[in-house]
């Protein structure tokens, strides 16, 4: 079981950034294949992006140009940076790892964080 905690989620105007972090004490995140997915209330858990265990990156068309999911080395955290958020961005946003080499849907992941809220307001 690896113990996921996300932080840095909070409340922004549309077009504001944030950031997202995960972390896993004990666990060295960039041997995982990670994620990030968020729930939005009354709305299936969606994935938002992902990094393979060799460093390659895919995002959601809806995301694209705006997130930016990577590796801090130094402080053994995933990020996920955000940029021009918009309204619809608001949601509990979840990090997931999983062992295999690649990982992008709900089913690949095998452990999951608890989640933080990101509230965008228009």
């Amino acid at each position: 079981q690896v113990p996921l905690e996300e932080s840095g989620g909070g409340s922004v105007q549309a077009g504001g950034s944030l950031s997202v972090s995960c972390a896993a004490s004990g666990y060295e995140l960039s041997k995982y294949c990670m994620g990030w997915f968020r729930q939005a209330p009354g709305k299936e858990r969606e994935a938002v992006a992902s990094i393979a265990r060799d460093g390659t990156t895919s995002y959601t068309d809806s995301v694209k140009g705006r997130f930016t999911i990577s590796h801090d080395g130094t402080k053994n955290t995933l990020t996920l940076q955000m940029k021009n958020l918009k309204p619809e961005d608001t949601a509990m946003y979840y990090c997931a790892a999983d062992t295999r080499s690649n990982c992008h849907s709900r089913g690949d992941f095998n452990y999951w964080g608890q989640g933080t809220q990101v509230t965008v307001s228009s």
